[in-house]
C-alpha cells in the first residue's frame, strides 16, 4: 500500500511528531521555533486542510503554527486557537474556568488524532527526482490534489462519530474534517521519497453542534481503499498532464502486480530500495528462526512453515529491526543533484537515459496506448471483482470496503493511467453486490445493520480447486535444516552454508489473479450474452484488463497486409507469450504458470460458472413464484460455510 495509518497519542507520541516529523523527519533543535527549524531543514511549513476547518475560524492553506498543533494534537483535542480564545474572554470578565472550557472541543481524549501516509508509486517519484522543475511542480500538484479528493471521501463516506450509550448512534459529521499536511522529501536511506503526513484530527461537529470524536477502527478499515483511490488518483493526474501512462509490475512473486510509468527502468527503482534489501536479508533470518523455534520439551513453537499472516508480521519485525538512524536533512534543491549525479554514478542506468526520462517515458506511453484500448464494462468489471475478493478472503467472506479497493485496483489496471468518470467505482460495487454476491450477515448489534459492515460471500462456490495442505508439526531438530515441504523429514544443513542461507519453506500466497479473473470473466460472458441478449466487446474488455504481454496479436495475412485487421475472436492467453513472460522482467515477470494448471483453472471456473446458472435460475424461479414473500433466513443459510464465526479477512490483500 502507498497510504499507511498510525495512531497519534497526547504526550509522547505527540511530542514525537513535534520533535522530528513536523521538520522533515530531521531532529529538531531544542527551543528552536517551528519555522526555523523547517526553514533550516528545507521543508515547506505545515498546510491547514478539511471542511471542518471553516467551524474552527481557519482556512484551507494557512500556516501551521506549534501552538495550533499543541492545542488539538498535544492537549487532547482543544481548539487550535484556544490560547488567544481563553486569553479574550477572560479580558472580558469570564471566569477562568469557563474560558477554559470555551476552548475546549467536546471532551478531552487521548487518541487525538491519526497519521495517513500519503506516498506515490516510486517511478512517479523518481521522474519527480530526476526530472525538470516544470515536471516537479506537476508531480507535487497531482499528489496534492490526490490527497485533497481522499480526505474528501473519508469525510463523506468513512468518518463517523459515535454518541449515546456504547456509541450506539453513529453520524458523520456534516461540517467535516481537520487535518495538517506536512511534507517530506526523503527516506531514512537518503534515497528520494516524496511523502507527506497528514495528521488528521479525530474531532468532528455533530448536527447539533456539539463536538464529538472519529471512530479510529473505521479509518483503519477503510485505508487499502483509500490506498486504492489515492494510486488512481495521483497516477492518472500525472498521466494526463506528462503525457504518460502505467503499466503492471510484479514486485514480489504471488502478490499482485503494482501500477508503475511505464518506461522508467527497473534499475532505477532498484536504486532507490537500499532499505528494502536490508529488510529482506533480516526478514529471511526471522523466518529462520520462526520455523526452528523450540520450546522447552522439544516441541515446535510455531508452524514448520511461513504462513501469509507470519510473514506480514516479520516483515514488519524486520522493517524496525533495520531502521537506520535520521540522517541530517537538506534543502531540497541540493537534494535533486546528489540525487541524479547518484543515479548516473550507481544505479547501472546510462547517463542519456536518466537526464531524459520522461522522453523515454512519454515513448513507452505511445507505445501502451497505440496497443491498448481502455475498455470498462461494469457487468464483467464486476465479475473480475467479485472473483479477486471472493478468493483473496479466507472463507470466501468480504464487506463492502474490500470490493470497493479492488474495484479501483481494477479501474487502475485497465484504464493505464487515463482519467474516469466519478463514481465508476460505486457503480462496479452496486452491480457486484446485486449480482453476484449473496449477504450473509447475521447482525447482532447497530453496527451489524449498516451497509458498509454487511457481510457478504460470492455465489459460485471453490470447491472444486485444491484445498491447502495444513503441514504437520513434528519436533524438530535445532541442527537440522526446516523441511523443504510439509511432512517430510528435515535435511541436515548443506555444509558451507549459514543459518540466513536456508531455504526456507513458506506457504504459497492466494495471488493468481491474472488467470483466475480472466477465467471467471469468459465463462461468465456466456451466460451474460445469453441472458441480456447483447454482444460484448470480449476481445476489448480482456485486452485492457489483462496485461498486453498475455494477448497474442492477430495473425497478419500476407494477401491483404495493407488492410485494417478485423476484430475476432481471439484466444484471451498465449502460451509462447507466457513461456516468453518468464525470462523478461515486465508485467507478469513473476507468475509461474504452467498449462496444466491453466487448463485447471478453467476447468474449475467452467463448473462453477455452470452451477451459478443453474442457482440464478433456481432463484429466478423461486422469486417469480413467490415475489411477493422475504428472502427466508434458510435460503441465505443454504449458501453459507459452516459455523462461519467472526470476519477474519485478510485487509492487506485488498
Amino acid at each position: 500500500m502507498t497510504v499507511d495509518i498510525k495512531i497519534v497519542r497526547a504526550g509522547q507520541m505527540y511530542r514525537y511528531y513535534l520533535r522530528e516529523t513536523v521538520v522533515g523527519d530531521g531532529r529538531r533543535p531544542a527551543r528552536t521555533p517551528l519555522r526555523e527549524a523547517q526553514e533550516q531543514a528545507g521543508v515547506p511549513a505545515g498546510r491547514w486542510m478539511g471542511r471542518g476547518l471553516a467551524a474552527l475560524g481557519l482556512a484551507p492553506g494557512e500556516e501551521v503554527t506549534e501552538a495550533q498543533l499543541r492545542n488539538l494534537f498535544g492537549e487532547r483535542g482543544r481548539h487550535p486557537d484556544a490560547d488567544r480564545i481563553e486569553a479574550d474572554l477572560l479580558a472580558a470578565g469570564v471566569s477562568p474556568k469557563k474560558a477554559y472550557r470555551a476552548g475546549a472541543l467536546g471532551r478531552r481524549v487521548t487518541v487525538t488524532g491519526v497519521d495517513f501516509v500519503f506516498r506515490p508509486q516510486p517511478t512517479i517519484y523518481l521522474l519527480w527526482a530526476l526530472g525538470d522543475e516544470e515536471t516537479r511542480k506537476t508531480i507535487e500538484a497531482a499528489h496534492e490534489r490526490a490527497i485533497e479528493r481522499v480526505l474528501e471521501w473519508i469525510e463523506d463516506e468513512v468518518a463517523v462519530i459515535r454518541y449515546g450509550k456504547d456509541g450506539i448512534y453513529r453520524v458523520r459529521p456534516p461540517g467535516g474534517l481537520v487535518a495538517a499536511r506536512f511534507r517530506h522529501y526523503e527516506a531514512r536511506s537518503g534515497r528520494p521519497l516524496l511523502h507527506d503526513h497528514l495528521l488528521l484530527s479525530v474531532k468532528g461537529q455533530r448536527l447539533d453542534g456539539k463536538w464529538g470524536s472519529v471512530h479510529t477502527l473505521a479509518l483503519h478499515e477503510n485505508t487499502v481503499a483509500a490506498s486504492a483511490l489515492y494510486n488512481e488518483l495521483v497516477a492518472a493526474e500525472v498521466c494526463e498532464a506528462l503525457g504518460l501512462a502505467t503499466e503492471p509490475r510484479t514486485v514480489t512473486p504471488g502478490r499482485r502486480p503494482v501500477m508503475e510509468i511505464a518506461g522508467v527502468p527497473h534499475e532505477l527503482i532498484r536504486w532507490t530500495s537500499r532499505r528494502s534489501d536490508q529488510i529482506d536479508a533480516c526478514l529471511e533470518e526471522l523466518e529462520h528462526e520462526y520455523v526452528t523455534a523450540v520450546d522447552d520439551d522439544g516441541e515446535l513453537k510455531f508452524l514448520p512453515v511461513v504462513s501469509q499472516r507470519a510473514r506480514a508480521k516479520l516483515n514488519q519485525m524486520a522493517a524496525r529491526k533495520t531502521r537506520p538512524p535520521k540522517q541530517e536533512t537538506r534543502p531540497l534543491a541540493q537534494l535533486r543533484v546528489w540525487w541524479k549525479a547518484s543515479a548516473i554514478l550507481t544505479s547501472g542506468v546510462a547517463a542519456d537515459v536518466i537526464t531524459s526520462l520522461l522522453e523515454h517515458a512519454r515513448a513507452a506511453a505511445a507505445a501502451i496506448r497505440a496497443r491498448v484500448a481502455a475498455v470498462v464494462d461494469i457487468a464483467l468489471a464486476a465479475v473480475d471483482v467479485a472473483a479477486t475478493v471472493f478468493v483473496m478472503n479466507d472463507g470466501g467472506r468480504f464487506h463492502r470496503r474490500h470490493l470497493l479497493a479492488e474495484a479501483r485496483r481494477h479501474l487502475a489496471l485497465v484504464l493505464r493511467g487515463r482519467r474516469r468518470d466519478p463514481g465508476l467505482d460505486e457503480k462496479i460495487v452496486a452491480a457486484a453486490i446485486s449480482t453476484h454476491c449473496l449477504d450473509i450477515s447475521e447482525p447482532t448489534s447497530v453496527r451489524g445493520l449498516e451497509a458498509g459492515y454487511r457481510l457478504y460471500t460470492a455465489r459460485w462456490s471453490l470447491s472444486d480447486l485444491p484445498a491447502r495442505r495444513r503441514p504437520p508439526t513434528p519436533a524438530p531438530d535445532p541442527d537440522r535444516q526446516p523441511p523443504a515441504d510439509p511432512g517430510e523429514p528435515a535435511e541436515l544443513r548443506p555444509l558451507g552454508q549459514d543459518a540466513g542461507e536456508w531455504e526456507i519453506p513458506r506457504i504459497p500466497l492466494q495471488y493468481e489473479r491474472s488467470v483466475l479473473a480472466g477465467a471467471v470473466v469468459r465463462e461468465k460472458l456466456r451466460t451474460a450474452t445469453a441472458v441480456r441478449g447483447r454482444a460484448y466487446d470480449v476481445v476489448a474488455h480482456q485486452q485492457a484488463a489483462m496485461p498486453e504481454q498475455l494477448l497474442p496479436p492477430t495473425a497478419a495475412d500476407p494477401e491483404h497486409d495493407d488492410q485494417e485487421p478485423e476484430a475476432g475472436p481471439r484466444e484471451a492467453i498465449d502460451m509462447t507469450a507466457l513461456r516468453a513472460l518468464r525470462e523478461s522482467r515486465t508485467d507478469v515477470e513473476a507468475l509461474d504458470l504452467t498449462a496444466d494448471r491453466l487448463r485447471h483453472l478453467q476447468d474449475a471456473f467452467t463448473k462453477a460458472a455452470d452451477d451459478s446458472r443453474a442457482r440464478a435460475y433456481r432463484y429466478a424461479k423461486r422469486d417469480d413464484a413467490d415475489a411477493a414473500h422475504p428472502v427466508r433466513r434458510d435460503d441465505q443459510q443454504a449458501h453459507r460455510p459452516p459455523e462461519p464465526g467472526p470476519h477474519r479477512g485478510r485487509e492487506a490483500g485488498h
